[in-house]
């Protein structure tokens, strides 16, 4: 609550300049929040009344606050009425490309899920018929959330993204479906579409809402049909000069009887840790895929991979609706839950998870008999895990994916464990707590930090209404 204005303090700048400064910090206030009086702003932001009051009134003609209703039953009056943003402001959309489903997030201003829309994609169809498929879906989460269009689309899908151009590169590597449907979207709507690698996303969940808030420096390492790593430093996400920052399936590693190659991370860290080389090794511990299970609770998880079927929509719960004039309401409604988003629709099969997930989890159940897989299993990662350390030093390591969530802190602690024979840098290793909807919530969150730099940063009577 108080970082907008530490941020702000001190600044000399013009009355324009001081006047889009404070605007912001009232906004990012109204967000972190709720709901704000008047003499709160001017309590909170340190601002004198008449600039409040000069603030309040901008931000109502910009269409980005309006009353939302008093701050308590008995009190009447201007000092009494309670502002928020109008969530239905803009909308944004969030998606989750995978090799054969796309799951699609709507959201409002404020970053509250409205609906989620997950389709399979067919594996026979051609790369125009899937493009066709996933803008159908596109157009039915809009509809479904009773967006005309999006402000912003942020779009998770595996492979490099050459940072000078924001295009998929490494084609080969990628589902050429991916490229075309991209291309689609920045043909069709006009509006900003943000591409980004799918373990960055995740990352950014992460440090939002999951197990590195507490962080500014870390990496997660993503373990699922294959392995990645997003970097963060300094609260910086870092890409590299190409954009391959993280690609540590390619990292030479002992044990593999080979070495990777320009066209390809087999005899690299993937082939110790992919989803296949795990499976290989629950199989030379006496696990097979018969063996495993599905996650009890047997929700579906939109996840990497993670395909609900073609009529996969996860409907907004009460709890995310907004008030009547689109403002974000005084009440315990205003959130969804600690990442913002609904939960998937229970029941729902997955049906594109990486193998080694169940079986990983089947392992963390069995106990004692399970315990020689995982220990085979944590070493194989402590390798990646400090290699990572000796070069970054992050102090901290976070465990995705499918199958880093499979494991849990049981995989975790032992990762720790063989981590501190290898190196002697302290790294604490973590679980990953967003679950399987890291990309999609990054992806959401992502969209929505454009979207208010957008809006926010030009509030005032200047700035027209975008349609």
């Amino acid at each position: 609550m108080h970082a907008p204005r530490a941020a702000a303090a001190g600044r000399t700048a013009s009355p324009t300049t001081a006047r889009l400064i404070n605007d912001r910090l009232a906004l990012q206030l109204l967000q972190s929040e709720g709901p704000l009086t008047a003499g709160q702003l001017k309590s909170l932001t340190g601002l004198s009344r008449p600039t409040v009051a000069d603030l309040v009134e901008r931000l109502q003609e910009a269409g980005l606050i309006a009353v939302v209703g008093e701050s308590g039953a008995q009190r009447r009056g201007p000092n009494a009425r309670l502002y928020g943003i109008v969530a239905d402001r803009a909308h944004l959309v969030g998606l989750d490309l995978r090799t054969h489903s796309i799951t699609v997030a709507v959201a409002d201003l404020l970053g509250r899920v409205r609906t989620e829309h997950t389709v399979a994609i067919g594996p026979d169809g051609t790369p125009d018929t899937a493009v066709v498929t996933a803008l159908a879906a596109v157009d039915k989460a809009l509809a479904t959330a009773g967006a005309h269009a999006p402000h912003t689309i942020a779009v998770g899908a595996p492979g490099l993204v050459d940072p000078a151009t924001g295009r998929l590169a490494g084609t080969d590597w990628t589902s050429s479906w991916h490229v075309g449907l991209v291309g689609a979207l920045r043909a069709r709507t006009g509006v900003a579409v943000l591409l980004e690698n799918e373990v960055n996303l995740a990352a950014i969940a992460e440090q939002r809402h999951g197990a590195a808030g507490d962080r500014d420096t870390f990496v997660l390492l993503w373990l699922g049909h294959g392995t990645g790593a997003a970097v963060v430093l300094d609260g910086a996400l870092r890409r590299g000069a190409s954009g391959g920052t993280g690609e540590i399936g390619f990292l030479p590693v002992p044990g593999t009887g080979a070495l990777p190659s320009a066209s390809g991370c087999d005899g690299g860290f993937h082939s110790l840790a992919g989803s296949a080389a795990i499976c290989a090794l629950a199989a030379e511990h006496g696990l097979s895929p018969g063996d495993a299970t599905r996650p009890a609770d047997g929700v579906n998880d939109p996840s990497p991979g993670n395909a609900a079927g073609s009529e996969g929509t996860n409907e907004p719960s009460s709890g995310n609706a907004a008030g009547a004039d689109g403002a974000n309401e005084p009440s315990s409604r205003n959130a969804a839950g600690a990442d913002g988003m609904h939960e998937p629709t229970p029941g729902a099969e997955a049906t594109d998870g990486p193998p080694a997930e169940s079986l990983v989890r089947a392992a963390v159940a069995a106990g004692d008999a399970g315990a020689a897989f995982l220990d085979a299993l944590a070493a194989r990662i402590a390798l990646g895990v400090a290699a990572v350390s000796a070069v970054l030093d992050p102090g901290c390591v976070v465990l995705g994916g499918e199958v880093g969530r499979g494991g849990g802190a049981e995989l975790a602690e032992r990762v720790t464990g063989h981590l501190a024979r290898l190196s002697p840098l302290r790294t604490d290793v973590r679980a990953g707590a967003v679950g399987g909807r890291a990309v999609l919530l990054g992806a959401v969150l992502a969209a929505r930090d454009a979207a208010q730099n957008d809006l926010f940063g030009a509030a005032g009577p200047e700035a027209a209404p975008r349609p």
